[in-house]
């Protein structure tokens, strides 16, 4: 079968023919229809994530239809599905456990026409949506359901920041929010996307590159935030807590521009902060993301879709950041 292969750190993505894998006892092969990629997939290739493993076939996202099936998993044998990537979280549902690991590394992932996956992962692909429309929804999707509903507590009314708003989770943020009766406010380096983000529900958007930006949110929310979501951190970080209502709740699941600066710690306990951080999410996290999709009609947002053969361009424009929404892989 074809993949995109993790070879080495000098040739990090290449097209090749691997062996196809065999399903064991409780297990499936899924032969992928779409995939999609993750900042985390990105990093992946150029080096710079724990646990790099070579080879490896690379990707967390993917949809398709159950080719074979081992012992204990017939039922799933011919059903259309959709991965969860989240594997092993463990039995405490505030953190995940030490055997947890994100499909596509160290166990080979969903850049393939097919991927080997044990059936407890697999759960129906939403009916609304075309096989490039789910592939996008795992990672990201669970990340931003996590980050509002589970850490967040959105509630209707509830005024939110996404700070970032063109990466695949920012968008998903930016749905789930809309969906759920918030009014959301986003921030992002591009004048284009942040009309884009209009487009999607956004109240009003911000570009954090001009030097008043912080005070630009606080006009146009007439206020402060309810909630915050950011996955960059980085120096204007410290900025966040004075953006925020008494009882905010920041979330972060990233640090793409650094790490937490100095913060002033007096902000944070008057107004009885909470900074809240996250990654993926449990079982029934993705099984209640996938239903709030289905509930509200939600289609992802996909920026541009490549064919399996190429992805090394879709891995050049999300090195650029040029994307807004999700980058689909097609096969």
């Amino acid at each position: 079968m074809k993949a995109i292969v993790l070879e080495s750190a000098e040739n990090p993505i290449v097209y090749k023919e691997v062996d196809k894998p065999i399903a064991g006892p409780g297990e499936v092969l899924v032969e992928i229809k779409a995939a999609a990629l993750n900042r985390r997939d990105y990093w992946i290739s150029i080096g710079k994530y724990g646990g790099l493993k070579y080879p490896t076939i690379l990707g967390a996202d993917g949809a398709g239809i159950v080719a074979e099936a081992g012992e204990g998993a017939e039922e799933w044998l011919g059903k259309s599905v959709i991965i969860n990537p989240s594997h092993n979280w463990g039995e405490h549902p505030e953190f995940q456990s030490k055997k947890f690991k994100i499909l596509g590394l160290p166990d080979d992932g969903t850049l393939a026409e097919y991927v080997k996956v044990k059936a407890e992962y697999l759960y129906p692909k939403p009916a609304h949506l075309s096989w490039e429309e789910a592939a996008a929804l795992p990672l990201a999707g669970l990340t931003a359901y996590r980050a509002l509903f589970t850490k967040a507590h959105l509630k209707q009314g509830d005024k939110v920041l996404i700070v970032g708003v063109g990466a695949g989770t920012g968008t998903f943020l930016l749905q789930w929010a809309v969906a759920a009766g918030a009014q959301v406010f986003v921030t992002s380096g591009s004048g284009d996307k942040l009309q884009r983000a209009k487009t999607l529900g956004a109240a009003a958007g911000v570009n954090y590159k001009a030097q008043d930006w912080a005070e630009e949110l606080k006009h146009v929310s007439g206020g402060g935030f309810d909630i915050v979501v950011d996955s960059a951190l980085g120096p204007d970080f410290n900025k966040i807590p004075d953006l925020c209502n008494p009882g905010g709740r920041i979330v972060f699941f990233g640090g793409t521009a650094g790490n937490i600066p100095e913060l002033n710690g007096r902000t944070i306990f008057w107004k009885q902060l909470q900074i809240l951080g996250t990654t993926m999410g449990t079982q029934e996290e993705f099984k209640g993301m996938l239903d709030f999709v289905a509930e509200h009609q939600i289609v992802p947002v996909i920026d541009e879709v490549f064919p399996l053969k190429d992805a090394a361009k879709a891995f050049a424009k999300m090195g650029n950041s040029a994307q807004f929404g999700k980058l689909v892989i097609a096969l």
